[in-house]
């Protein structure tokens, strides 16, 4: 099997799809050896793709705080995975971003998952993540974050932490009462040192 330093290396140099990419190709991702969570997004925004680092922005302050744990937590590819389901910026349509480039996760997905056998819990945000991770799967956002019990505790879906979800998140405030305590203490007890 190919190192993961060797694949991070193919990953981002890849142009696959660099004719449909206004702001030109930087896929961004984060994986290590040993990551046991694995958060599985869309594809970065545009001050992702300025800085090069996953969820470095206003979405991934609200997420780090939804798990409970540090940025230096949170960007130790030993601990957390940031693997969205495009790896580049596709820019900007009508009502927000573009969504993932339709070649990406068929190119890597598979085997950038394949670099990570002890994920134990995988957060999945937004459609093209919950349809890949949670396929099959009817309904609106609301209703599948609201059956996260029938997933748990492998599966976890949730709403993108965007500052653009703050009228959801007023709308339903179960989430924050009764799925994120849950959450926190999940994400605690994987990052909790081996007892022995």
């Amino acid at each position: 099997m190919m190192k993961i330093e060797q694949l991070l290396t193919e990953v981002r140099s890849c142009t696959l799809c660099a004719a449909h990419l206004p702001h030109g190709p930087r896929p961004v991702l984060q994986i290590g050896g040993g990551a046991r969570i694995l958060i599985a997004g869309q594809a970065p925004g545009r001050k992702v793709h300025e800085s090069g680092i996953p969820f470095d922005d206003a979405s991934g302050a609200r997420l780090r705080d939804w798990l409970g744990i540090t940025p230096a937590t949170f960007y130790d590819p030993a601990v957390v995975a940031l693997v969205g389901m495009g790896f580049c910026y596709p820019g900007t349509g009508k009502s927000g971003d573009l969504p993932p480039r339709p070649e990406c996760a068929p190119a890597w997905r598979e085997r950038v998952l394949s670099h990570l056998p002890d994920i134990e819990l995988t957060l999945v945000i937004g459609a093209y993540a919950q349809d890949y991770h949670l396929p099959g799967h009817k309904g609106t956002l609301t209703e599948l974050v609201q059956s996260w019990r029938a997933h748990w505790p492998t599966v976890v879906p949730l709403p993108h932490p965007s500052p653009r979800n703050n009228i959801w998140l007023k709308r339903n405030p179960w989430f924050e009462q009764e799925l994120l305590p849950e959450l926190k203490a999940r994400v605690a007890q994987l990052l909790a040192p081996a007892a022995g």
